[in-house]
């Protein structure tokens, strides 16, 4: 028993520390999880607390899971462990059936897991949990309450003030696919079919189908009587991003693959919602782009607001940035921030910025344009 008890605390001390660890420091990426379902729960009212809840969630984990590992307090330790395993395991049964979200973030974004997964995860986390229950009155405390509980306060502490960092600047590990490094398209000599399709609604009836072009009837002149031209995509496998990110202009023209595919170094300014985003960041930023723009780079801003949210805002704090159009979702898991600034050049991820880190462009001219 002394064995399965000492195996028991290192599997759920470290798979609770991880688990913690990696939503602690991205904070926001758990929060976005969390409003998710509070949409779905019908508790929206929660959604201005979801960050802080995102920190006090993630903090509790990580602690616990700490103060199992070094064996303190194991008699209040396991029945918080207890408590808390068979929350979530109910918890994550319900999801595995109704499917509400369809990842719970249990890992945050290092790993994706099925609600399912998830679900038997928590049931095999349930062995050790009961066994270091049952071994609890055996289990005799290492350190005095004094040193105990202000061990686990330093660190709680500690945790905190790294999940502040990160909310604050970026997650200090990004796990998303627009990580600095990472290139964002296929080169062209291993590049796969790209698909285009076309979508067209009955005039009469209201019905839309969608063709892979060239299948569909553009000879048949009754049927291109009876039917209308609605929009067009573009499947590209090509795309890492693939079809997450749809990039259209103020018009509604996809142009996805003319700015990621850009040669040489461009920046791409993300707002997820213009009206929510730092005012002085984006003032920040108009400066910047204009003495960017000058000096022969693109500078672009995507958001998923509406055109008449950007007309307001633009006149208000008197913007003369480009904006283009893509879906919240995808610009959240683009850059943590509102507004963050990335760097790419010819398509590569070169940083990543918060805006409570963007700098004066001469600045960051001398700073990164010239080393890169």
């Amino acid at each position: 028993m002394k064995i399965l008890h000492l195996i028991s605390r290192i599997i759920v001390g470290l798979v609770f520390m991880f688990s913690g660890f990696v939503k602690g420091i991205d904070p926001l990426g758990f929060a976005y999880r969390l409003e998710d379902y509070f949409q779905v729960w019908g508790t929206e009212w929660m959604a201005p607390a979801a960050v802080i809840l995102s920190v006090l969630l993630s903090a509790m984990e990580f602690v616990l899971g700490f103060v199992i590992l070094l064996n303190l307090k194991p008699k209040v330790s396991s029945w918080l462990l207890l408590g808390v395993m068979a929350f979530f395991t109910c918890l994550t049964f319900y999801d595995a059936l109704e499917n509400p979200v369809p990842d719970c973030g249990c890992f945050g974004d290092a790993i994706k897991l099925t609600n399912w997964q998830t679900f038997f995860k928590n049931v095999l986390l349930f062995v050790p949990t009961l066994i270091l229950f049952s071994w609890r009155k055996k289990a005799s405390d290492r350190c005095s309450n004094i040193k105990a509980y202000g061990i686990a306060g330093i660190v709680t502490a500690l945790f905190i003030a790294l999940c502040f960092y990160c909310y604050q600047h970026l997650p200090i590990i990004d796990f998303m696919d627009w990580k600095k490094g990472n290139k964002m398209y296929t080169e062209a000599d291993s590049a796969l079919p790209v698909k285009y399709y076309v979508t067209y609604r009955n005039k009469a009836t209201a019905e839309e189908k969608e063709f892979l072009l060239p299948n569909y009837p553009f000879n048949d002149s009754l049927w291109m009587s009876q039917w209308e031209f609605v929009n067009q995509r573009v499947d590209d496998p090509n795309l890492r991003y693939g079809a997450d990110l749809q990039i259209v202009d103020l018009e509604g023209n996809d142009v996805t693959d003319l700015i990621i595919r850009t040669p040489g170094k461009n920046f791409i300014l993300v707002s997820w919602d213009i009206e929510k985003a730092n005012k002085q960041g984006l003032l920040d930023m108009d400066l910047f782009a204009r003495q960017s723009i000058r000096d022969g780079y693109n500078f672009i801003v995507l958001t998923s607001s509406l055109p008449e949210e950007i007309d307001k805002i633009s006149t208000e704090l008197d913007l003369r940035l480009m904006f283009f159009q893509a879906d919240d979702v995808t610009l959240k898991t683009m850059v943590r921030a509102n507004p963050g600034l990335i760097l790419m050049k010819d398509g590569v991820v070169i940083d990543k910025w918060s805006h409570n880190d963007f700098m004066e462009y001469r600045k960051f001219k001398d700073k990164m344009l010239t080393v890169h």
